[in-house]
C-alpha cells in the first residue's frame, strides 16, 4: 500500500450525475479520504455498489468496481474479498438497496464478519425511482405515491446489525465531512464487518430529513466523554434511543477477529496453485 496516495486520487474522470447538493457527494468524499488515509490506492480497492443513486458511485470513483443488481451488492463483495483478501473491498448502497430487497443479505454479511466496509447512503427516499418511501422513511412521512405516509414504524438499521452480531456498527453525516471521513475511516481499519450508515440527504425529494435537520439535532458521540463504544449495553441503549439522531462509532468489539483470518482466507485464490489442499477448497464453496 502507498503512502503517498490523496483523496483525489480516487476520483475518476466521470462527472456525477447527481443532483446538485445531494448528500451522496460529501459520502463519496469521505469514503476517498479514508481509503487514502488508510494507505489504500485504487490498484487495490475494490467498489460495489447496487441500484438506486448510490449505484452509481463506482463510476464516479477510481478503483476497480461493479454495478451489480438491486440488493446484491453485498454478496458480491463478500465473494471478492474471500477470492483475494490483499483487496480493500467497500461496498456501497441506499437505505431502499440495503435495507428493503438486500436486508437478508445485509444480516448474514453482518454475522460472517469479513473484512470489509459497508457504507450505506440513507436519504430516508427512494431518490432515483422518484420520491416514493423507504424503509427508513418517518411513518408519517408524505410522498405523492403515498400521501397518507407509510403508515408503519421505520426499520432501524443499527439495531438489525447488532442483533445479527456486528463487531462495528457507526453513523455519521455526510455534511460533517472532517467527522465522516473519520468515522468511515476507522471502520476500514476495523478488522471485521465495518458498517456505517450516514445520512445522506435528498435535496430533490425528502424536505424533511433535511441538511438543516441533522445539524440542528446529530448528537455526536465523540464529544460525551462518558461514552464507551465498547460498551454493549450503553450501545444497544444509543441504538434503541428513538428521539434522538447520533454520530459516532456506536459500537466496536475490540476483540474482533475477521472472517478471513479466523477461516484462513489469506490468500488470493488466483495464486493457489493446481492440486491446492482439499479444504482450502472448501472454505470457497462454503460462498457458491
Amino acid at each position: 500500500m502507498s503512502t503517498d496516495i490523496r483523496f483525489t486520487d480516487f476520483k475518476s474522470d466521470k462527472q456525477p450525475t447527481w443532483c446538485p447538493g445531494c448528500g451522496d457527494f460529501g459520502t463519496m468524499n469521505g469514503m476517498m479520504k479514508a481509503l487514502a488515509n488508510t494507505g489504500n490506492d485504487p490498484d487495490n480497492t475494490f467498489i460495489v455498489a447496487g441500484i438506486g443513486c448510490s449505484g452509481k458511485i463506482g463510476t464516479y470513483m477510481h478503483s476497480y468496481a461493479l454495478h451489480g443488481v438491486h440488493g446484491r451488492a453485498l454478496p458480491v463483495g463478500v465473494g471478492v474479498k474471500a477470492a483475494n483478501p490483499e483487496l480493500e473491498v467497500m461496498v456501497a448502497g441506499g437505505d431502499g438497496d440495503g435495507y428493503s430487497i438486500g436486508v437478508g443479505h445485509f444480516i448474514h454479511a453482518v454475522r460472517r464478519n469479513m473484512d470489509m466496509t459497508y457504507v450505506v447512503m440513507d436519504n430516508r427516499i427512494y431518490g432515483l425511482t422518484k420520491g416514493q418511501f423507504s424503509p427508513t422513511s418517518r411513518e408519517d412521512f408524505e410522498t405523492t405515491t403515498s400521501p397518507e405516509g407509510p403508515q408503519q414504524a421505520p426499520v432501524n438499521p443499527l439495531a438489525l446489525a447488532l442483533a445479527a452480531g456486528g463487531t462495528f456498527i457507526a453513523q455519521s453525516f455526510s455534511s460533517d465531512a472532517q467527522r465522516h471521513a473519520e468515522i468511515v475511516q476507522k471502520a476500514v481499519e476495523h478488522d471485521g464487518f465495518g458498517f456505517v450508515n450516514v445520512y445522506s440527504p435528498c435535496v430533490t425529494f425528502n424536505d424533511v430529513d433535511t441538511y438543516d435537520y441533522f445539524r440542528d439535532s446529530l448528537v455526536d458521540l465523540g464529544e460525551d466523554d462518558e461514552y464507551d463504544p465498547t460498551d454493549y449495553d450503553q450501545a444497544t441503549d444509543v441504538i434503541l434511543d428513538s428521539e434522538k439522531e447520533y454520530q459516532g462509532v456506536i459500537y466496536q468489539n475490540e476483540e474482533s477477529v475477521s472472517y478471513n483470518e479466523s477461516h484462513g482466507l489469506t490468500e488470493n485464490m488466483a495464486d493457489i496453485p493446481d492440486g491446492a489442499p482439499e479444504d482450502a477448497m472448501d472454505l470457497v464453496r462454503e460462498f457458491y
